[in-house]
C-alpha cells in the first residue's frame, strides 16, 4: 500500500472509485467538489481561529489598561478621594464599551466564517445544476 499523500488526500479514494466505472458518475468532478468543500472548511476554521486570536489580544490589552489605571489610582491615594465615584462610573462605562467591542469582533469573525461556508454551499448547488444539465 502506498504512503498517504497529505497534499492530495483524495488521491487514493479517487483511484478506488475510478475502478468501478459507473455510467454518468464523473469521479474527478465529484472528488474536485469534495476537495473544494474541505478547502472551504479549512478557510472557515482559519478565519474563526484568527478571530479568536484577535479577541484574546483585545482582552489582554483591555486587562493591561485597566490594571494600569487601577495601579495609578492606588499609588496616588485616589481611592479615598471624592472623585472616586466619578472614576468608578467612567471605568464602568469603559468596561461596557469594551464588552461591546468584543461582542462585535466575535460577531464579525463568525460572520466571516459563515460567509466562507455559505459560498461553498452555493458553489455546490451550482455544480449540481451543471452536472444535472450535462446528463440531459
Amino acid at each position: 500500500m502506498e504512503k498517504f499523500d497529505a497534499a492530495n488526500p483524495f488521491g487514493e479514494f479517487t483511484k478506488m472509485l475510478e475502478q468501478f466505472k459507473l455510467p454518468g458518475f464523473d469521479v474527478p468532478a465529484i472528488m474536485e467538489a469534495r476537495r473544494k468543500d474541505v478547502e472551504a472548511l479549512v478557510t472557515a476554521n482559519q478565519t474563526a481561529f484568527q478571530g479568536m486570536q484577535s479577541l484574546a489580544q483585545k482582552q489582554g490589552e483591555m486587562l493591561r489598561t485597566t490594571l494600569t489605571e487601577l495601579q495609578a489610582l492606588a499609588s496616588t491615594g485616589g481611592a479615598a478621594s471624592p472623585q472616586a465615584a466619578e472614576l468608578v462610573q467612567q471605568t464602568l462605562h469603559k468596561a461596557l464599551a469594551n464588552m461591546q467591542q468584543l461582542a462585535q469582533a466575535a460577531y464579525q469573525s463568525q460572520a466571516e466564517s459563515y460567509a466562507v461556508i455559505q459560498k461553498r454551499v452555493e458553489e455546490n448547488v451550482e455544480e449540481l445544476r451543471t452536472l444535472m444539465q450535462q446528463k440531459k
